[in-house]
């Protein structure tokens, strides 16, 4: 089974690419938000799920590991499959599924193709007690391609101090945030959902507090 390809992307379609590796091209089936982060003829580094059926073996690629992890989420859920994954997480990034679903928000679900009022309604339900929580050791705001493999110079990846961050970088670092709020509320007995949903109002009004601050503001919501 294929977990990983690393090589040259070849060539980009509407919802899939071909990376050359090694001079094998593998055809991946990606969401339209991690195929627009792809440049042709530059290297790439994707995670991947294979999919195994009796009439053919269907490759699905990602950037981040919470993306394939919100994609293997959405796929246990009945009547939901590869392609209607890639179609929701091509308008909902990892962070606003997680947001999306802890606020019982359908309309989100609704704008992905293949997605009708009623699967939106089952979605919101069935993973209310699902929220993806992506691991403390990730970097944030970086896809698989911004990771210092072992074998490269760490020089090579280390950003600038005053290099800007862009907009999408900050709020997955607010995001990150967020995922320690919550771990840290339920691991104290409070519900996931419940507990994501207080997390996301305190990081977003305290972008700048650290994790003690963040998580007493929360216990003072959870208390009022």
């Amino acid at each position: 089974m294929i977990a990983k390809l690393k090589g040259i992307i070849d060539n980009i379609g509407e919802d899939c690419c071909i990376i050359d590796v090694n001079g094998v091209g593998y055809l991946v089936n990606m969401s339209s938000r991690s195929l627009s982060k792809l440049k042709q003829g530059e290297y790439a580094n994707l995670l991947i799920e294979t999919i195994i059926k009796e009439d053919s073996i269907t490759l699905f690629g990602f950037q981040s590991p919470w993306e394939k992890e919100w994609f293997n989420t959405l796929t246990k859920i009945q009547g939901v499959g590869g392609k209607v994954c890639l179609s929701i997480l091509s308008v909902l990034s990892p962070a606003q599924l997680s947001q999306a679903v802890a606020a019982q928000d359908k309309s989100s679900f609704l704008r992905a193709a293949g997605v009708g009022p009623k699967l939106a309604a089952r979605l919101v339900t069935e993973l209310k007690d699902k929220i993806v929580t992506i691991p403390v050791e990730y970097m944030s705001g970086a896809d698989l391609n911004n990771v210092v493999d072992s074998d490269e110079a760490p020089s090579a990846k280390i950003k600038s101090k005053t290099q800007a961050v862009a907009p999408e970088e900050e709020t997955d670092a607010t995001y990150t945030k967020t995922e320690d709020v919550t771990s840290a509320l339920t691991n104290l007995g409070y519900q996931k959902i419940d507990a994501y949903r207080v997390a996301s109002e305190v990081c977003l009004k305290n972008p700048t507090a650290d994790l003690g601050t963040l998580i007493r503001l929360a216990l003072k919501e959870f208390n009022q």
